[in-house]
């Protein structure tokens, strides 16, 4: 018994400090800036704690990867009231969390209202990055009292939802970093649009759009034809009465990834494989700017990298300033060389599309494209059609009704849209038997 005991002394007495991970704070603990400590997510991956920028001496509560030596991290929780000095302590009162500075004055807190009191809480980084408070009895995800993944800032890791909780009235977003070496929001930010029409993601800058993401076709964002799918990720776009959210998971958990929001104006996808000693950029969105840029080529114009100029009306369209058009600026669109008769219409099919602004569209996923084809067709109103899923050879009805903007074309990806014109802009040619057809 004695030989025993004297082997777990000397374990205890020389065992690295820095290999005993601990990833709970209990209600009568707390961090410290002075005591250094940090909370470790099970599999070591996640570290919670405080951090200064190398600029400035303030300091912030954060998360970041643990194993990756290029500190890079995934989330700030009082990215705008930054600690003014190295005095900073993170406990549990009540059922909240909160942060306290000089003077104890509160910087940060989950802001929830009381609850049980009775029932101890916890403070957990868990083992996906997800810091969140729960009652010391309860590991459920659904009774978690509080999670950052409901409050992201410039970074959405695998397993966090972007979009709307309906049920909970949350709204996930990305907003940058003011730049580099300052966390504070910035101008950028990345939000869903789901008021009218299709939810679709756009890359704001204060508020303006500059960047739209396309609507979800099933596989990915119709606008992000990088985001192949692969083996080891797998994607998700929810829409029904509780959530409109995307998320991704990644099969191969020794591979990170994610994706940030840059004050530089672009989404970006980045991966980390064991074999990696930095991050590798999987894709910028937008990838290229002539064309992706938001309204690039205004109303019933196309943008495509491989012409010059890069705007092109669509068949059965003209310039609506041919002056402009000439200077080479295809921001004011095109019009109808002849305008619909209702009756007679025919479409054109436009190949590899991203497809228009869907905020005036409308969406049936119970139909398929020769019903979409009539429907429209009987909508004195409706300006063009495309599938809604690209699926099983393609699946749903979208509509639109109005303006067809911010449209581009890709070299192999990006989907068929049908756009209406009149019977007198249609090309047609005579088939094998000597009828004439439209195409």
């Amino acid at each position: 018994i004695f030989s025993f005991l004297l082997v777990f002394v000397v374990l205890i007495l020389f065992h690295p400090a820095h290999s005993i991970y601990i990833n709970t704070l209990s209600s009568t603990e707390s961090l410290t800036i002075s005591g250094n400590r940090t909370l470790v997510s099970p599999g070591d991956d996640f570290e919670l704690g405080f951090f200064k920028t190398t600029s400035r001496s303030r300091w912030y509560l954060g998360i970041w990867y643990k194993k990756i030596s290029r500190r890079t991290y995934v989330w700030v929780a009082n990215r705008d009231n930054p600690l003014s000095s190295a005095v900073g302590t993170l406990k549990i009162s009540g059922n909240n969390l909160v942060l306290l500075g000089d003077s104890n004055k509160s910087v940060w807190s989950t802001n929830l209202t009381r609850g049980n009191e009775r029932s101890p809480v916890v403070a957990e980084l868990l083992a996906n990055g997800n810091f969140v408070i729960r009652y010391s009895n309860n590991n459920d995800a659904s009774g978690f009292l509080w999670q950052s993944f409901d409050f992201p800032t410039d970074t959405l890791l695998p397993e966090m939802k972007l979009g709307y909780d309906l049920k909970k009235g949350l709204n996930r977003f990305l907003t940058s970093w003011k730049n580099s070496d300052d966390p504070s929001s910035g101008e950028i930010s990345y939000q869903l649009d789901i008021q009218r029409g299709m939810p679709e993601f756009f890359l704001l800058k204060n508020g303006f759009r500059g960047y739209r993401s396309g609507p979800w076709n099933g596989v990915r964002f119709n606008g992000i034809p990088e985001d192949q799918k692969l083996s080891y990720m797998v994607y998700n776009f929810t829409d029904n009465s509780e959530e409109v959210a995307y998320t991704f998971l990644m099969t191969d958990k020794s591979i990170y990834s994610r994706l940030m929001i840059s004050n530089d104006e672009y989404l970006a996808r980045l991966t980390l494989t064991p074999a990696s000693w930095d991050w590798n950029l999987f894709w910028t969105s937008p990838e290229e700017p002539e064309c992706d840029v938001y309204m690039t080529c205004g109303p019933y114009a196309y943008c495509d990298v491989n012409t010059s100029p890069v705007c092109n009306c669509i068949q059965g369209f003209k310039p609506l300033n041919v002056q402009q058009w000439d200077l080479r600026d295809g921001s004011g669109g095109c019009i109808r060389r002849t305008q619909l008769s209702c009756s007679g219409d025919g479409f054109i099919r436009m190949k590899s599309m991203k497809l228009p602004d869907t905020t005036m569209a409308t969406v049936d996923r119970s139909i398929g494209v020769k019903e979409c084809e009539k429907r429209c067709l009987s909508d004195c109103n409706c300006t063009a059609f495309a599938n809604a899923d690209v699926r099983n050879g393609g699946t749903g009805c979208v509509i639109w009704t109005g303006k067809l903007d911010d449209i581009r074309n890709y070299f192999e990806d990006g989907q068929d849209l049908y756009v209406r014109v009149a019977a007198a802009d249609l090309v047609k040619k005579r088939n094998a038997n000597g009828k004439i057809i439209a195409l």
